[in-house]
């Protein structure tokens, strides 16, 4: 099962640990300085194609984690692994 975060880039729906809306988790030093140190460690990846509206933080098997940068809200990204999940467990 996987997610779609836009511009043609999934993530298996098993590495997601978190959904952010990036407007509301900016005002935050601490999340400031985690995306920071991800962009510097270089594993911020910007499939937003424009002004990105949330941040999806996966697990990856070769960094501890990735970030993918989203032009999609978290809203909708978080519905679409609900509505996913929810689909595939009963089926």
């Amino acid at each position: 099962m996987y997610l779609h975060l836009g511009q043609n880039e999934i993530v298996p729906y098993r590495r997601i640990i978190g959904i952010f809306d990036l407007d509301k988790c900016s005002t935050s030093r601490r999340t400031r300085d985690y995306l920071a140190a991800a962009q510097r460690e270089g594993v911020v990846l910007d499939v937003s194609g424009d002004l990105p509206k949330s941040f999806v933080v996966c697990d990856h098997p070769y960094h501890d984690q990735i970030v993918y940068l989203s032009q999609l809200n978290s809203a909708t990204l978080a519905s679409r692994a609900e509505r996913s999940h929810f689909q595939n467990n009963f089926e």
